[in-house]
This record gives structure tokens, sequence and C-alpha cells, in this order.
């Protein structure tokens, strides 16, 4: 007797383990490690994953197993201990991390169905007219109907009825009909002589399949013979030709040709770095490279020609960007260089194209895959080199269950591969950069721009000294000039703004009544387009008034920034410039990015205004002067890594001028110059940014001195959520060691968030070696009311979003 152990689609605490089931005879071949099949669990039919296959069991009497969802594995060994190693380092239970490393279309679809038990007799009438002499009805015929649920349930208790849970896989492949011909040549001759006059169009068909007798698209053929299905149909019911069914992949990427790129010769620093890669790709020794490489250095042509060496060797390549970064650009360098051996994974992908992409993967049909986070489980079972691009980007760490951070996991990788894991930024981060000042990471430079071209000339406004002056817009008069000058000389601009919106807020400037949201405790955000005021966190949204529902005044304003304002003030300023925005609502639309960015490189316009996704991987030659408008934003945020965040993002903005041969210019507007964040990141001095940010996080006790875990507890009642909050701390004060900081609890800096209070607590550590196991117990205290109290509770340990 052979026994599956499966971990089953039910995402609670008891349910996290693995049950046994027996495979029955006729599936005994099939049934394997990794694949997702369909088992009884209670009441209902459900999927589950199949940890391990086995011929014992300690269970006297087992259910079987009813169907397999798949025929060859979704998970590979190595993912399935990798799943098992998220789900214990990061307190997520296995079920979620297992449904983290696939496609969203592989995630199981349940379908609730009424079965009809007894004679239509025994029913009551308003039972009898909802089955209406059926035995089955779905679900939502149900709902439509007027019965009440309490009739059903009572139903069921008489057993009557029965409720059933068909389990759907959701994968859909794709065909396209191919039209060929059924019988010989020759019988084709007869039928075409056969034919009456009249029938035109079918003789012409037949004529086409005399002169080509291979297949052909449908499409196609209806298209070059101008005719339609209804000549056709006639022809394939008499036999004479078929329709064949093809499998083809959704590949967002097939109607372009990319045109194919070599090597580049290497400068003798990028020599130098590569040296140390190949030698590890070589030998097969997992070393983890931390690439520091200023803007323009060609990283990338490291990547590339690491890449071909693990190509050439058969293996399997994984690179990782940033989500933002994922441009048109980055891609055609890709596949300009390896064609279709490259799968393309990332957010802006319907489900279909993700999943076809994921089985190009699964079936060995590719050698690379260029994604955002998520990629990082590709199934390749032959990884020789893994490389995390921008690796200081904080979108690689996911900020629901499971927790993971991409770099850890490829790091992982990394080891059971025997392989090297690269990671590249031109401003790594505090943590990675320290890891290769002590050599657990191995430190390789790029201190020069790949053409010899110098960095562009940074300069800073202070807007204060601009107030002072009368100028109250948000271009000073130096960044107005200098976007006039090149729109003269017909070179362009690209304007960043680190927020997106019309307004941040909108004040009564009479009482100083703020407009907030009545589910959360922050703002509302004013949209021009629709007038109307919405929130970022639970989508709530409502009119703007137009008198203040505080004092009934009408001197209601907009305040602050938002890309949308700045748009309108350039209008008004340089009426002749031609803008292209981009920002959230902007790219809203499949495809938008990709259009607007090509607009922008064809020179449709002269300005290129834009929130954080314009900052990344953008490479335009006539692109001269870049404006930062509020560098400060940033900076005021209660974040430790504030400092951090703003030095990473003015060097990254700063290096989409002059990257070609045009020399390029940066004019930096702010509130704050003389912070040392801004004041660093404009001499481009990495290294003393890392000197004095190290001294600051030392002094305070963040990391890369301290751990961090961020404990975050919420529920609709205030006082409740305080006092668990409360008893939490206190357990950790009882249970971690002296060494450790405990602070809080403390209201978080968002209290309230869709009707939620949210309180946190935080621990700083170095060294606490049971501290998954005391956080796994303060789980297991409080699972009563998370079940049955609405309590949430996240823990982080690596804690990137301090909101």
């Amino acid at each position: 007797m052979k026994i599956a152990r499966v971990i089953v689609d039910v995402p609670t605490s008891q349910t996290n383990r693995l049950f046994d089931y027996r495979i029955p005879e006729h599936l005994e071949s099939v049934v394997g490690r990794g694949m997702r099949v369909v088992i009884p669990f209670g009441p209902r039919k459900i999927m589950g994953f199949v940890i391990e296959v086995t011929g014992e069991t300690k269970l006297d009497k087992l259910k079987d197993i009813v169907d397999v969802m798949d025929f060859t594995p979704v998970l590979t060994n190595e993912l399935i201990d990798l799943g098992k190693w998220i789900s214990e380092t990061t307190l997520c239970l296995y079920i979620t991390a297992f449904q983290a490393m696939l496609p969203q279309v592989l995630k199981a679809k349940y379908k609730k169905e009424l079965w009809l038990l007894a004679e239509e007799e025994e029913l009551n009438d308003d039972l009898a007219k909802l089955f209406a002499g059926r035995a089955v009805i779905s679900y939502e015929d149900l709902q439509d109907s007027t019965v009440s649920y309490r009739q059903v349930q009572k139903g069921i208790q008489d057993g009557l009825l029965e409720v059933q849970y068909k389990v759907k896989g959701r994968e859909t492949k794709k065909t396209e009909t191919f039209i060929a011909p059924a019988v010989d040549v020759m019988k084709l001759e007869e039928a075409y002589e056969d034919l009456s006059k009249g029938a035109k169009k079918q003789r012409l068909i037949l004529s086409y399949f005399l002169e080509n007798p291979e297949e052909v698209h449908r499409r196609k053929l209806l298209e070059v013979l101008s005719t339609t299905t209804a000549s056709l149909k006639p022809l394939i019911e008499k036999g004479l030709l078929e329709e064949v069914h093809k499998e083809v992949y959704r590949d967002p990427y097939q109607d372009r040709e990319y045109e194919r790129t070599t090597p580049f010769d290497l400068t003798e620093e990028q020599a130098g770095a590569i040296e140390p890669i190949l030698q590890s790709i070589e030998h097969k020794e997992h070393h983890t490279f931390l690439l520091h490489g200023v803007t323009g250095s060609g990283k990338t042509e490291v990547y590339l020609q690491s890449i071909q060496k693990v190509i050439d060797q058969g293996k399997e390549a994984i690179v990782l960007v940033p989500e933002i970064a994922l441009t048109p650009q980055m891609v055609e360098r890709f596949k300009g260089r390896f064609g279709s051996k490259v799968a393309v994974l990332h957010s802006a992908l319907s489900y279909g194209e993700k999943y076809d992409e994921w089985r190009k993967i699964q079936r060995k049909e590719v050698q690379v895959v260029v994604g955002a986070r998520s990629a990082i489980f590709a199934p390749f079972e032959n990884v020789g080199i893994i490389i995390i691009d921008e690796e200081h980007e904080s979108s690689y760490k996911q900020e629901d269950y499971p927790r993971y951070h991409a770099r850890d996991v490829a790091i992982k990788r990394g080891e059971h591969h025997h392989c090297p894991v690269v990671l590249g930024s031109a401003t790594p981060t505090l943590e990675s950069f320290a890891r290769a000042k002590k050599d657990v990471y191995k430190l390789l430079s790029l201190k020069k721009r790949m053409n010899e071209q110098a960095m562009p000339e940074v300069e800073k406004v202070d807007m204060r000294e601009e107030l002072r002056a009368g100028n109250r817009s948000m271009f000073s008069h130096v960044l107005h000039e200098k976007i006039l000058d090149r729109i003269q000389k017909g070179e362009q601009v690209v304007l960043f703004l680190n927020r997106r919106g019309y307004s941040t807020f909108v004040m009564c400037r009479d009482c100083g009544h703020v407009m907030e949201c009545p589910h959360c405790d922050i703002a509302l955000t004013y949209h021009r387009r629709s007038e109307r005021l919405k929130c970022h966190y639970c989508s709530y949204e409502e009119a703007m008034p137009t008198i203040c529902p505080s004092c009934e005044s009408d001197s209601i304003r907009y305040f602050g920034t938002g890309t949308q304002k700045v748009e309108e003030s350039l209008g008004q300023l340089i009426p002749e410039a031609r803008i292209i925005r981009m920002d959230v609502d902007t790219t809203r639309r499949k495809g938008a990015h990709e259009r607007l960015l090509t607009q922008f490189a064809n020179q449709e316009a002269d300005i290129l205004l834009g929130t954080q996704m314009i900052a990344k991987g953008l490479d335009f030659a006539n692109v001269t002067l870049v404006g930062v408008l509020a560098a400060d934003a940033l900076l005021h945020l209660p974040d430790f890594r504030s400092s951090e965040k703003t030095f990473q993002l003015l060097t990254q903005v700063s290096g989409r001028a002059g990257r070609h041969k045009l020399p390029g210019e940066v004019i930096v507007q702010s509130y704050t110059p003389e912070h040392y964040s801004i004041e660093l990141a404009s001499q481009y001095d990495y290294d003393a940014f890392f000197l004095k940010e190290m001294q600051m996080r030392k002094m305070f006790q963040y990391p890369p001195y301290y751990f961090l875990v961020l404990l975050t507890v919420s529920h609709p009642n205030q006082m409740y959520t305080m006092d668990i909050t409360k008893q939490m701390g206190q357990f950790l004060r009882n249970h971690l060691s002296d060494n450790s900081i405990i602070l809080g609890p403390t209201p978080s800096p968002l209290t309230r968030i869709k009707d939620r209070y949210r309180y946190q607590c935080m621990i700083k550590y170095r060294d606490e070696p049971s501290l998954l196991k005391i956080m796994n117990r303060l789980f297991q205290i409080h699972e009563d009311a998370i079940q049955n109290n609405d309590l949430q509770i996240t823990i982080d340990f690596q804690p990137y979003q301090l909101m």
C-alpha cells in the first residue's frame, strides 16, 4: 500500500502538518512528490501538495486520494525543502509558502454545489422549486434564489441535501486552430471537380490546398482568401479538410523582433570584476558577490557575460530586477543577447501569460528567467548563477506572508546549487556593504562609467532662499531657466517627484480642519481628474467638498504637491513644453508604461515627469537635465532608513542624465540641502555616506549592528488591541535574554487602517538563539483569539515598512 503525506489547502495552524492519504491503485504510478492532488477533508474535497510518498503510516484507517491535478510535479524537491525553510524562518504556514512559489493560475478554485439526496417529493415547496427536477444545483443558483439558508441548513441536517465542493484547476492552455487536408491530393482534385460552379468560395479554398497541401492557421487562410467560416464548414463536414488544435504560448514579447547583440569588450575594471564570478562558476563554488558599480558603469554587461558562461555549461540563470525597473529596455537587453532562451515574469503580465512563461521554465524550454521578486522560485533544477540587480530595492522584501526577502532565498538556493549569487547596486544597503567589508560577501567594484563620461554635475538649490526671494512656485529660478534652455536646444529633461496624486491633502484655511479617511488615520488625497478625495490605504473615496464640514467656510485649499499639480504648473510656466507624466495613475492600463517610455525615447516629448518608477534603469541618450523637486520628501518619515533611501534615490535619479555623449546636469531642490544624505548624494560619495550613516545606526542601535523584529497587533477594538500588545511585550521581556531591547507597545505610526487599530512592539537583538521558538509560542498562546476573536498578529523578522 502506498501512502501520500499531504499539506492541505486549509490555512490554519491546526492543519499546518502532514496528513496521510492512501493512494488508490489506479493512481499509484502517477502520484509523486511535489504534485497537487484532490483529497477529502471533512465533508469537502480540497487541494493538497504531496510532500512525500511512503509505505508506512501510524493510522489504522485512511481516506483515499480522489484525483490528481498534475501529471508532472509543480514543486521540485528543492522547492519543497525551500518552502519548509521559508515556513520555519518567517513563521508562516507551509501551505502559504508553497502557494507563494506558484503562478496565480495554479491556486485551486473551489466550486460549491448543492446535491439532492432524497426524492423531490420529500422537500418543502421552496426547495422543490429551487431544484426544479435537477439532482444538482450550483451554489450561485441558491444565492440568486429567495430560499433562506436556514431551510438549506435544515435540509442538510435532515439528510435530504448535501453540499459538495468541486476543486477546479484554473490553468487554461491557449490553443489556436489550423486547417489541414484530411484526404490525399487525388481526392481533393475529385472533390474540386464535383463542386458546383456556384460554390465559388469552397472551390477557392480547395484550390488553395491543392497548391499548398500543408496545414495553415485558420485566421491566415480566411484572410488570404477573403472568405468566412461559413464556406469552410461544409468542407470540414464532408471530411475533406480537418481542424487541428495546437497549443501555443501566450507570449507578451512574440510580436517583437529583438536585434541580436554580441558581447562588448570589457573594460579593465569590468574584467577584474567578472573574473572571480567566472572562477566560482567554473569550480561550482557558492559565493555571494556584492558588485558595487556607479550608475552607467556597465554592471549589466558583467551579468550578461556571466550568464553566457553558465549557458555554455548547460545550466540555468535567474535574474531579479526591481518591478519598476522591469522596463522593456531591460527585457530587450536579455532577449537581444539570449533570444528565445529567456522567460520573463512580472506583474504587468496577465495570469495566462505568467502561467505560460512559468511552464516554459518547468519544461526546460528556457535557460534564463528575468523577473521581479517571485521569479526567485523559478522551478529550474540546474541553476548556475543567481543575479539580483539593484539589490538595495525594498521591493525584494515581501510585505505579507510569507515575509521572505528574495536575497535570503537566493543565497539559500545558491548554497543548494553550489553556484554564485551576485548582488549589484550603485548604492548597496548598509547591511550588504557591511557584510562585504567583513568578507561575508566578496566585494567587486566598478568606480568608472563605461564611456569614461564624468558623472553629471549636481547643483543644490535651497528652496527657503527661493521663498525669501518671493518665488512661491515649485520650480526654482535656476531649474526654470535650465528647462527652457534644454527645450530650445532640442534636448530632454527628466523631473522627479516622490509622490503621486494632485495634492497631498485638503485643509480649511479658516478652522484648520483636514479632510481625513473615516476608516484610517490618514488625510485623504485629492485627485484632480475625478475631482475626488481618495484614501491610498483602504480605497475609500468621496467628492471634493465645496464647504468645510467643520465650520462651513468656503476657504478649502489644497496643500502639498503631487505629479498632477506639477504637470499643471509646468503647463502654465512653459506652455510650449510637451510633457509625459508617469505615475501609478497614468500607468494603470496594460502596456501604458512601455507606450509612454517609447514616446519619450522617440522624442515626442521634452519632459518626462514621474514618481519613483522613472528613477531606475532608464537609458535615454538625449536626457541632459534631471530635476529633483522635493528631495527631502522621504527624509521626515518615521523610519530609520529614511536617510539611506533618500541617498539611494538621489543617486539613482542623477544617474539618468548624461549617459551618452551629451554632458548631464542635475538640479536638486530641497528645504534641507545641508542634510548629509543630500549633501553626499550630490557628491556621489557612497563611502563617506556609509561611514556617517553607520555611526548613526550604531548610536541608535539599528541594523546592521542589531537585528530587528517588528510585532504588529490589530483588532477593531482599540483598548483590546492595546491590552493584548501589552501582554505580549511582558511575555517577551520575561522570555528573551537581558541583552535584547524591547520597545513598546506603542500605537503604529498609522494607528487605524480599515477600521482596525494597530499597535506594535519592536525587538532589537544581537544574539537570540531561541527567538523563533519564543515567537512561535507567542502565536500559540493567542491562537484562540486569532481564530475566534478577529485578532491579527504579524511578526516581521526583517521589517522594511515600519508604518
